[in-house]
Order: C-alpha cells, then structure tokens, then sequence
C-alpha cells in the first residue's frame, strides 16, 4: 500500500468540503437564524436533499459527461438558491460548493458561467430576493456578483496554475528518480538517502505554499468580500440619501479594486502595498486610518520606543496580524474605541490592537480561521499571540515576534 501523501490528503479534503460547508450552514441557520418552525423543516428537508443530490450525482460516474455535470450543476444551484433564501448562512458557505464544482467540471467560458450563476444565486440569498426597481438596490446587487465572480476567477486560475507547476514539480522528481535507479548500483544507499530528501523537500515546499496562499486568500478574498458586502448592504439603505449612497458604492468599489490588486501580489509571493514606499509605523497608521474611515469607527494609533527597520518578514506578519484584528473588530465587536500600538523594545517588538466592545470568554470559541493564521504567522518566527478579553470589557490581542533586522 503506497504511503498517504499531501496531494491525496487536500483530494480527499476537497471531496469532503462540500458536505462539511452543508453542515456548518445548516447547523449556525438552525441555532443563530430566526426561523419559523416551517422554516426549520424546510432547511432541513432541503439540507437532507441537498446531501442527497451529491452523495448521488457528483460521482465521477455521473459528472463524467457534460449532460451529466450541467444536471448536477443545476440542481446544486437550485439547492443554494433555496436554502440562501431561508438562510444567508447558506449564500455564504454552501455556495462555495458551487464556485469549487463550476470550475472543476466544466470548461472554457462556460466556468466563468457557472461561477456567475452560482454568484447570482448566493447573492440572492443575501439580499433575501431579487432586487426590486430601485436602481440602488439594482446596481448594489450587480455590482457584488461582479465583484464574486471576479475574485473567484483569480483565485481559481492561480489554483490551476499552482496545480500545473506541481505537475512539472512531480516531472522533475520522476526524472531525477529514474536517473538515480540507472545508479542504484555504484550509489546504492546515497541514492536511497537522496529520494528522501527529495520527497521531504517536495512536500514541505508545497504544504509550506499552500498554507501561505491559504493565509493570504483569507487576508485578501475573505477581508475583501466581507468589507464589500457591509458597504453595498450600507448603501442599499442609504438609498435615499444619495451622498451617502455614493459614498458607500465607492467605498465597495475600492476594497474591490484593493482586494484585485492584493490577491495578484499574494499569487507571485509579492508583499502588501502598504509596506513598498513606507516603514512599519506608517503603515500601520495608513491601515487604522483607512479602516476608521471605512467603519466609522474612532481608532488611534500610537508607536512606543524607537522605530527601527526590521527584517521584511516581521514587518509582513505585524501588518497581516493587524488587519485581521481589525477585522475581526468590525465582524464580532459593536466597538466605539479601537487603539492599536506598535512597541519596539530591544529584542522583540509588539503589537496591540484593543477595542471597548461586547467581548466574549476566551476558550469558549474555537476561533476561525483568521485566529488560526495570526497565530501561525507569528509563531512561523517564533513570536506569541495572547488574547485576552471578557464579555462586556472589550478585547486585546497581542502579538511579540523578535526583533530581527534586515539583512
């Protein structure tokens, strides 16, 4: 029996994913949703059905054929419409079903398609419907499945491109395999040694690429989707102010733009635009400011010690770890004050970002994501995050990395 390797692990993880995704929005529909007890039993029937649909149809047997993967295809966006409709949670997770199946099964424009049918039927669900006459709420509801279908596409072009350049990766090692067997008999155990160390540095240079771009997926395309759906849902009620309106439609607009510009760079391993033309402090300030503006929230900035050039990738994670607190104060906190300082001491240097909101009991919630990638950036260079927080008191985040400089 071969031995389980990383490739086999994300396949058989990509084949689970749809199910958990279903599972996860029925389950936060069912305990956060306000649902009448006819909508309970819709979402479950329609849940149960849904399981169904792809337990039987998205077998490579079925979706082998075009006629087959249009069906299930159909079918599965039918299913995200109906249950985004009783519930957004399901416009915000199960979709994504829809997006990984349009482009794994069909070809050429018609993913595009798909992508922009399944992007249709999610931001249905989110807005409860389709959009009536109002021209607002019309180029509202435009304006995020173009921005959806846009993202999707990137992302999902760089996924295949990462997938073709792991192929000539695995080209390289079946050469260099069959070279080393030519020599199995003069170099017999340097070639064993050698097909190991290969096959280590193979593995730990993929998952190592995997979860970077895992990493800065969820600080571009999660960040970015979430900042345009709260300005395009403000300016749908802001309809009949049309300053306001404009003001928000632009404030999507650019975390659209932002959102482009950043997964292109987190694709070629290029660090954020903030840190290009500034240092550190500047940079954190640009983000504090540019996030007060967009939330209407009051944040300060403030810099303690004697700022210092660090080594880039310090300076990377610090800023990563700051947007994502903010963030995370913008999704969960209902905050009226958020500070954040930036300490340089004389071996490590750290960053607070502290807000007054509803705070909660650390060690109840598992956290997502977000937490899960501050805290592996900071430890990637041997630093710590320390939240501390209580309901009603607001919460900290703390990250200290050391101090390195550049080199």
């Amino acid at each position: 029996m071969q031995p389980e390797t990383a490739h086999t692990r994300l396949v058989a993880g990509l084949g689970a994913a749809p199910y958990v995704l279903l599972a996860v929005a029925a389950g936060l529909a069912l305990l956060t949703g306000d649902l009448t007890a006819g909508q309970r039993i819709a979402v479950l029937v329609l849940s149960v059905l849904a399981a169904g649909w792809m337990v039987v149809l998205r077998r490579p047997s079925c979706t082998g054929t075009a006629r087959g993967a249009v069906l299930y295809l159909a079918g599965l966006i039918a299913l995200v419409t109906a249950l985004g409709l009783l519930s957004p949670w399901f416009a915000g997770f199960y979709a994504f079903t829809g997006y990984l199946d349009s482009w794994r099964l069909l070809r050429g424009r018609w993913r595009i398609a798909g992508v922009t049918v399944t992007a249709a039927a999610a931001v249905t669900g989110y807005f409860g419907g389709l959009p009536g006459p109002d021209p607002a709420v019309i180029s509202s509801y435009v304006l995020v499945i173009v921005a959806i279908v846009v993202l999707v596409v990137l992302f999902s072009l760089s996924g295949d491109m990462i997938n073709e350049q792991s192929v000539r990766r695995q080209q390289m090692v079946d050469q260099l395999a069959a070279t080393n067997a030519k020599l199995e008999e003069t170099m017999r155990e340097n070639a064993g040694l050698q097909a190991q160390l290969l096959l280590q540095a193979r593995e730990a240079g993929v998952t190592d690429e995997r979860r970077r771009l895992a990493r800065e997926i969820h600080d571009t395309l999660a960040q970015g989707l979430a900042g345009i759906i709260t300005q395009v849902q403000a300016a749908a009620k802001a309809k009949d102010d049309p300053e306001t309106w404009q003001r928000h439609l632009d404030n999507a607009a650019q975390l659209a733009r932002d959102g482009l510009a950043e997964a292109r760079r987190s694709v070629h391993a290029v660090g954020p635009a903030e840190l290009e033309t500034a240092r550190l402090p500047e940079a954190l300030s640009e983000v504090v400011r540019r996030w007060e503006g967009l939330h209407g929230v009051p944040a300060a900035f403030a810099t303690t010690g004697t700022a210092r050039p660090l080594h880039p990738e310090v300076e990377v994670t610090l800023l990563r770890v700051c947007q994502e607190a903010l963030a995370n104060v913008a999704k969960h906190a209902r905050a009226s004050r958020v500070g954040v300082t930036v300490s340089y001491m004389d071996d490590v240097v750290t960053l607070d970002v502290r807000d007054d909101g509803a705070g909660f009991v650390p060690g109840t919630q598992g956290g997502g994501f977000g937490m899960t990638s501050m805290r592996q950036r900071v430890t990637r260079l041997a630093g710590g995050l320390e939240v501390e927080s209580e309901p009603g008191g607001g919460t900290a985040v703390s990250a200290s990395v050391p101090a390195m400089e550049p080199r």
